[in-house]
């Protein structure tokens, strides 16, 4: 990819198609890895969206992201610790994988200091998280128990589904800086392959 490309992120959703959406928990990797490989991406010419906002949001997945998810070719879901603590990753996560099945959309996940089957089978910090959001379910009246039930159902759905996709997997504490670079040549070789068309 030409460097001529914009090389635009941020928060902000224009009227071009991004060629990578970030999907991170901004508590374990924004300011770490993934801004390296936010910075490797925009770099190579790669038109790349990472949502800079870090104020509290809503439960739910706001407009803005699902049309840059939608106005993405693909994305990579860095999948950390504390991923599945956000239930607004999670609801990233389904949205993702919905536009995957419907449109094609590519998908590199990276499991950032986490095992893929810990993703998939839900152990360790996933368990915990899962464990409060059954602690929700009971807490709520009949018609919240039955939202709550099909969104947990949904993400738990997710997390086994992208953890069975493959990916990278980064466990080591070395150079973020070259684990970032890595997984960018990783992105530009599925591209030459035509896993990911360009213009």
């Amino acid at each position: 990819m030409g460097s001529e490309r914009p090389q635009t992120s941020s928060s902000f959703v224009s009227p071009s198609i991004y060629h990578v959406f970030l999907s991170f928990r901004g508590e374990d990797t924004r300011k770490t890895f993934t801004d390296q490989l936010y910075v490797a991406l925009v770099g190579a010419g790669w038109r790349t969206f990472k949502d800079d906002n870090e104020i509290e949001r809503g439960e739910n997945i706001n407009t803005e992201l699902e049309n840059a998810i939608i106005r993405s070719r693909s994305s990579i879901i860095i999948i950390s610790k504390n991923y599945a603590t956000s239930t607004w990753c999670l609801d990233e996560l389904v949205k993702i994988l919905e536009h995957k099945r419907t449109k094609g959309h590519a998908i590199l996940p990276v499991f950032y200091h986490v095992d893929p089957s810990e993703v998939k089978h839900q152990k360790k910090s996933f368990a915990e998280a899962f464990t409060r959001y059954e602690r929700q379910i009971e807490a709520e009246s009949d018609e919240g128990k039955k939202e709550w039930m099909d969104k947990v159902g949904k993400w738990r759905a997710a997390l086994g589904e992208v953890a069975d996709l493959g990916g990278v997997t980064v466990n080591n504490q070395g150079d973020r800086k070259s684990e970032a670079k890595a997984i960018k040549e990783k992105k530009e070789k599925e591209e030459r392959q035509g896993e990911i068309k360009s213009e």
